[in-house]
């Protein structure tokens, strides 16, 4: 009778274990780039990643939309405005990101 008790308790123990090794530490340091946060899915993600204490790179297609979601996040949310369709814009906001993350990225290029 406790056998199933006690593999229950084992096994919720582990769960724990497991997803306390899945989070993140000093989020604070950390860089984002999201791209579509005008609305949708990477609209909530920039503002759930920004309470969460990340410095969030947020592109949008609209200045409208770069507008609301500034007004709805902290200072550490920055935004850019992209259409990903348009080489030159690609290339401008890459640059814009270099700059702003400088030698603090994982991923470091020359653009």
């Amino acid at each position: 009778m406790w056998l199933p008790l006690l593999v229950l308790i084992v096994l919720l123990l582990i769960y724990r274990w497991h997803r306390q090794s899945q989070i993140l530490e000093n989020l604070t340091d950390k860089y984002v780039f999201i791209t579509g946060c005008d609305s949708g899915f990477g609209n909530v993600l920039a503002k759930q990643l920004d309470k969460r204490g990340m410095k969030v790179l947020a592109s949008c297609l609209t200045t409208k939309g770069a507008e609301n979601l500034k007004k709805e996040a902290s200072s550490r949310l920055q935004t850019v405005i992209l259409d990903v369709a348009d080489g030159q814009s690609v290339i401008s906001a890459a640059k814009w990101i270099a700059n702003i993350v400088g030698d603090h990225g994982e991923y470091k290029r020359t653009i």
